[in-house]
């Protein structure tokens, strides 16, 4: 059976139907959540897609984290299970303190819309284990507030623990700084994803889901997309995630486990 990943819809959420599209291409089955339930209908995998939930009103995400919906995701997070927040999915997921940190509106306070250069900064994570290397990966932002902020201890503590998953990078491939053209939005250390202490929940600003087809403009996105679905069938099958793609394992090999997920 195709392992199932849900797709959390709020009012306001305009990602989602990209998010089905990017499930479908990365070999999943995508099943929609609606905000008003908690009952997550036994998905293995939980994707909260971009968009304005409740209209931003107040802060980006601050009112979808008291939906039903997401004490679901909050208790499939605690156990053990993969979480991805996409834009305002990271926002959501940061207000509800299942990720570290907050984001803050774009240093020039305006919307960006525009491709930037993404850089993996660790591989064996359940969220990057389908990327093959450290290579820069170009995808879309478009968001107000994607300022990622932490005091500096906490800044020192994801780094210490390899909880930053993406940053921002220049066209010379270096990690962009605040003030950095490459930085749309003046994200702290150059920050554009991080994952919480577990490992297992994860949120980045730039849109993965729209770059998975070279038809999109990209197919940078489907590595994180398909490290998503392949966590969720391995959390469908052993109840856990090591996040670790095998080194001889192959593009078949890779179909036939998300694919043969319970």
């Amino acid at each position: 059976m195709t392992v199932r990943v849900g797709i959390v819809v709020f009012p306001g959420s305009n990602r989602d139907i990209d998010a089905v599209n990017a499930l479908r291409v990365a070999g999943a089955e995508p099943v929609i959540l609606w905000h008003e339930s908690a009952d997550l209908e036994g998905v293995a995998g939980i994707l909260l897609p971009g968009g304005f939930a409740y209209g931003d009103y107040l802060r980006a995400g601050v009112i979808a984290r008291f939906s039903p919906v997401m004490r679901g995701v909050a208790d499939f997070a605690e156990r053990g299970g993969p979480v991805l927040g996409i834009c305002n999915g990271f926002q959501v997921l940061a207000e509800a303190r299942l990720v570290p940190g907050a984001l803050l509106r774009n240093r020039g306070l305006r919307f960006v819309c525009r491709q930037v250069t993404l850089l993996p900064e660790h591989l064996g994570t359940p969220f990057t284990r389908e990327l093959p290397d450290r290579r820069p990966l170009r995808m879309p932002v478009a968001h107000g507030e994607g300022c990622y902020y932490a005091d500096e201890a906490t800044l020192d503590e994801l780094e210490r623990d390899g909880a930053v998953l993406w940053r921002y990078a220049n066209p010379d491939g270096s990690v962009a700084g605040p003030d950095d053209p490459g930085n749309p939005n003046g994200s702290l250390r150059g920050i554009a994803g991080v994952r919480n202490a577990a490992g297992n929940v994860a949120g980045l600003m730039p849109h993965p889901e729209t770059a998975v087809e070279e038809i999109l403009g990209s197919a940078d996105g489907l590595g994180i997309i398909r490290s998503l679905v392949m966590s969720a069938a391995e959390w469908a099958a052993t109840g856990s995630i090591t996040g670790t793609r095998p080194a001889h394992a192959s593009p078949a090999a890779t179909a036939a486990v998300v694919g043969g997920a319970a």
